[in-house]
C-alpha cells in the first residue's frame, strides 16, 4: 500500500515537489490503515488541488498520491479509483469523474459517457 501523509499545508508543500498531472485519495487513518473517502486529480497541478483541501473538512485528515504522465492519464486513473473505492455509494464523491470539456475520453469502466 502508498504510504499516507497528514494533511497540512507543510506536509503537502514537503512531499508533492513536482508540478504535475496527478491523483489522489483524501480519508482517515484507521487501525487496519488509510480508509479512502474521497479521490480525485488535478489536470495540471497537483500540489495546488491539494492545498485546495487543506482544512476544508474534518473528515480528511490524511492523503496518498501519486503523479501522472499527463491529463487523460490521470482521468483514466481518476475513474479506476472511483470504481475500486466503491463509487458514490462508499465515496463521498458526488458523482462519476468528469473529464475536461473539450475532451473525449471515455471511462476505462463504465460506459457513463456513451
Amino acid at each position: 500500500t502508498k504510504r499516507h501523509y497528514s494533511l497540512s499545508a507543510r506536509i503537502v508543500a514537503e512531499v508533492v515537489t513536482r508540478t504535475s498531472a496527478g491523483n489522489y485519495a483524501l480519508g482517515c487513518v484507521q487501525e487496519n490503515g488509510f480508509c479512502v473517502l474521497y479521490v480525485g486529480r488535478s489536470d495540471n497541478d497537483l500540489a495546488r488541488e491539494l492545498h485546495g483541501w487543506v482544512g476544508e473538512t474534518a473528515r480528511y485528515k490524511a492523503f496518498v498520491f501519486s503523479y501522472a504522465r499527463d491529463p487523460k492519464t490521470a482521468f483514466a486513473k481518476e475513474c479506476e479509483n472511483f470504481h475500486d473505492f466503491g463509487g458514490t455509494e462508499r465515496l463521498d464523491n458526488a458523482a462519476h469523474p468528469q473529464r475536461r470539456a473539450e475532451a473525449d475520453w471515455l471511462c476505462p469502466r463504465c460506459d457513463c459517457f456513451d
